[in-house]
């Protein structure tokens, strides 16, 4: 089954939860990339070991695309992450994403703030993460998602599962089955920029 039809087959409780949403929040490492962390770092010469250490992520290009189309149709946005990452504030920057939190240890006051600041409910609020600190915010979404790869605790107390693990179009997926369940995937699809 292709991931369209996937998403088309959603389960009746799913598309219901979808069609609330008017904000979606995720976390980072682990649903926008793989969940790799390369440090790259230049030797100090001195021996020291002080030397700079630069942090690199990849994201994929069609969660950027389904980010920018949410924004589009007026679905505000939001990074929930663990990690401090200049890398992940410059994505946010150019996908422009709502909300960024990064260097949480917890995520629920985020979480909390997110839902304030965007006027929204629970029940309005989708949340994809992939792995233990996500359950609490997971538990309190109107619709949960879990990547394909994501913690199999995290995965059972989700309301939907991507067909896509982490850093591969996961993001988009629940984009797409948010827009088609409100009827707003057609009119999304023209406005597509680059």
């Amino acid at each position: 089954m292709s991931d369209m039809d996937r998403v088309s087959a959603a389960p009746p409780d799913v598309l219901a939860r979808a069609r609330k949403i008017k904000l979606f929040l995720m976390d980072v490492d682990g649903t926008l990339t793989d969940g790799g962390v390369c440090l790259l770092s230049t030797t100090s010469g001195d021996g020291s070991g002080n030397s700079p250490v630069y942090e690199m992520k990849v994201f994929n290009a069609h969660d950027g695309q389904g980010l920018s189309l949410a924004h589009t149709v007026g679905i505000q946005t939001g990074f929930i992450t663990g990690r401090s990452s200049p890398a992940v504030a410059r994505r946010a920057a150019e996908l422009k994403v709502t909300f960024v939190y990064l260097g949480q240890a917890t995520k629920t006051e985020a979480f909390e703030e997110c839902m304030r600041k965007a006027g929204v409910t629970e029940e309005e609020v989708a949340y994809l993460g992939d792995d233990l600190p996500d359950i609490p915010l997971a538990r309190r979404a109107g619709l949960a998602v879990c990547v394909a790869d994501g913690a199999p605790e995290l995965a059972a107390i989700c309301h939907f599962t991507t067909q896509r693990p982490g850093g591969h179009g996961a993001a988009r997926e629940v984009v797409e089955l948010i827009l088609k369940a409100q009827g707003r995937w057609e009119e999304a699809v023209p406005r597509a920029v680059a």
